[in-house]
């Protein structure tokens, strides 16, 4: 029993220093978003304001069209989540379930496809959009993920090949065609691998800098990341506001990680099960 308590309370103090370790940074943000500039670039530096200026994110909002490319920003991820969980789930269906010719010669090319970087294929991109006049609008930024990503397609298959196949016979044997099986039996079971790649999708469009940059050029189409690069001159004398426009970024994916943290504990016989 000292054993084991002593195994644990070293447990519990090595998990206590590392959510440390990881949430002083933020906690040092949050304080530099409630400072004045004169306590922002005070040496040594101050930690707590000596008055919180929650007045700051009020003036982030009053000095930039945050709430347009929030918007914006909220468009385009979701739209890329919706193509990516629809996509992806049904070619990873594909390779997983399905029998046809050169399935297994197709998906070693959908895995090649991971091999490249992303920068070798903006200018092609580029030009399909440019003929399709899709340039500054925000198509370009979501309509890739519903052409079903590798990355995506590869963990919604192993989601799918977990799956036993007796779930499969039984849905057979009631008279479920292919389409059915998918949207009835495997996508319930799969849930935490779709809130696992919606968080994922989710991030990256949400923190994507560069295709916004290339594909926009219209502010108010902006979405929030580089809304909030270009309205960095406005807030020279102001650094504070340029954090605290930052930490306003980060809400929306703390949210949608807290909304989709519980799917990740589900495991998929439990879920076939009940």
């Amino acid at each position: 029993m000292r054993r084991k308590l002593l195994g644990k309370s070293i447990g519990y103090v090595l998990i206590g220093i590392s959510s440390l370790i990881m949430i002083v940074p933020f906690l040092s943000a949050l304080m530099n978003s409630l400072k004045t500039y004169k306590e922002y670039t005070t040496v040594p530096p101050r930690w707590i304001p000596e008055v919180f200026q929650w007045s700051n994110y009020a003036e982030v909002f009053r000095l930039g069209n945050i709430g347009g490319y929030t918007l914006n920003s909220i468009f385009v991820a979701a739209l890329s989540v919706i193509g990516a969980l629809i996509s992806c789930s049904m070619v990873g269906y594909a390779f997983a379930r399905l029998r046809f010719p050169l399935k297994s010669a197709l998906f070693v090319m959908v895995l090649g496809t991971m091999m490249i970087p992303a920068v070798v294929i903006i200018i092609p991109h580029f030009i399909i959009f440019n003929k399709l006049n899709m340039l500054d609008t925000l198509t370009p930024l979501w309509i890739i993920e519903w052409l079903a990503q590798p990355f995506g397609i590869f963990l919604m298959r192993q989601a799918f090949m977990n799956i036993p196949k007796e779930y499969e016979e039984a849905a057979k044997m009631e008279g479920c065609n292919p389409f059915q099986i998918y949207l009835r039996i495997f996508i319930p079971m799969a849930r935490p691998t779709l809130a696992t790649l919606a968080i994922f999708t989710f991030m990256g469009k949400w923190n994507e800098i560069l295709t916004p940059v290339i594909y926009l050029t219209s502010n108010e189409k902006y979405t929030l990341p580089i809304g909030i690069l270009s309205l960095s001159g406005q807030w020279t004398g102001n650094e504070q506001l340029m954090i605290a426009a930052a930490l306003v970024s980060l809400v929306p994916i703390l949210l949608v990680f807290l909304f989709a943290e519980k799917y990740f504990v589900q495991n998929h016989n439990m879920a076939g099960i009940k």
